[in-house]
């Protein structure tokens, strides 16, 4: 046996093509596979672990506890909400509840003078003790709320709340509208002014500009804006839209515009690489039919070039509405019970609701924000789906 080997390893160094150096770099290419193998393996557990704890802390968020008690409509009543329900289940309802009921009545004036058994929003205290993540109500409270259960007057309905109203200094009627209208706004604005601009730098600059020591510099500053950190762009947004201009603090068209600024190197970056990707066959027989440099990149070009442009352009807007930091500068963290009615009026975005939401202390909030942070991620992975469904659509393969 050893024979055997012995030969073959003679035969191996008697070859004049053989390379001693080939087993080492084999069992190279082995372990960077491997470790190639395991990074991926990691991320992908990284990942794995990430959704299902936001989804576990998240999906409660969806359902809210609703009690069903007595309610006497009055006028003594609707002048104190408080008298409204007997005193043992006063701190089992929700003082939004307690907070409404006159706009209530005068809505449905019908109720007057009549004691109904109405379904009413719970208290966040209530809603956490039935969910099982905390305790902080007392025997009396939980005795009571036990009577309730037995005869069928508690209930987890859908949260109908947290898609409906805006943000509140009472948990259970925190909402995620407000936000969700103001990034939509926010982003139409940075859309209508990044988008535009950023394609036609990029159909200049790669089919008009001459190349010389203005286009250079020009290209390097852009690439270099593109690695700025985003919260440079908020100090920007800042002293540019609201010290110099006057705009609105808080609003959308400020907010818009900022992130314009910071989305604008991307979009034309990634344009300028979808246009370099249309073969120069294309130009040459346009320009052979005697066509001008502008109908040529207007009929020829940007057609061609368009998939890319588009998932470029959709994939820098996505990673626009996920931003935080530039929108601080320009005071988009505020406190919005009610949705923005104009770009003018003040406004907050997701992440920002986020952001504030998570340095709240009550418990009901925490499962707020994984319910926020699944809503901004199935925002972010729809665009993502558009950009590869655009790229996929109306992409051109070359043979």
């Amino acid at each position: 046996m050893k024979n055997k080997v012995n030969n073959k390893k003679q035969n191996k160094l008697d070859n004049p093509f053989y390379d001693p150096s080939l087993t080492k770099r084999h069992l190279l290419d082995k372990f960077f596979k491997s470790l190639s193998l395991s990074a991926l393996i990691f991320s992908l557990v990284f990942l794995i672990i990430f959704f299902t704890d936001i989804i576990n802390k998240g999906i409660p968020s969806f359902k809210q506890a609703y009690v069903q008690v007595p309610i006497t409509y009055s006028a003594e009543t609707v002048a104190d909400s408080i008298y409204a329900v007997e005193e043992k289940y006063e701190t089992l309802v929700s003082r939004a509840w307690f907070r409404d009921m006159p706009a209530y009545v005068e809505a449905n004036p019908t109720v007057m003078n009549k004691t109904i058994n109405e379904w009413v929003l719970a208290d966040d205290e209530v809603d956490q003790y039935l969910k099982g993540h905390n305790n902080t109500l007392n025997d009396d409270e939980i005795a009571t709320l036990k009577e309730l259960q037995a005869l069928g007057q508690v209930e987890q309905k859908f949260n109908v709340v947290f898609f409906t109203t805006g943000d509140s200094k009472i948990p259970e009627n925190s909402g995620f509208y407000s936000s969700v209208v103001g990034s939509i706004m926010t982003i139409l604005v940075c859309m209508a002014v990044a988008f535009p601009i950023g394609v036609m730098t990029a159909i200049y600059l790669e089919e008009f500009a001459k190349d010389n020591k203005i286009s250079h510099i020009i290209e390097i500053n852009i690439n270099n804006l593109a690695a700025v950190p985003s919260i440079l762009f908020g100090l920007l947004g800042l002293s540019v839209f609201i010290n110099f201009f006057g705009m609105p603090r808080s609003s959308a068209l400020v907010g818009g515009l900022t992130l314009a600024l910071m989305t604008l190197p991307v979009i034309i970056v990634s344009s300028r690489t979808a246009l370099r990707s249309v073969p120069a066959s294309i130009r040459q027989a346009a320009f052979s039919l005697g066509l001008t440099k502008w109908q040529v990149v207007k009929d020829h070009v940007l057609p061609i070039g368009l998939p890319g442009i588009l998932t470029g352009s959709i994939i820098g807007m996505a990673r626009a509405m996920g931003e935080t930091a530039p929108l601080i500068f320009v005071g988009m963290v505020v406190f919005s019970p009610d949705a923005p009615s104009d770009f003018l009026s003040a406004a907050t975005v997701m992440p920002a609701q986020i952001y504030t939401w998570a340095g709240m202390p009550e418990g009901a909030y925490v499962e707020k924000v994984s319910g926020a942070i699944m809503v901004l991620l199935g925002v972010l992975l729809s665009m993502n789906a558009i950009a590869i469904y655009f790229r996929k659509k109306y992409e051109v393969k070359w043979q």
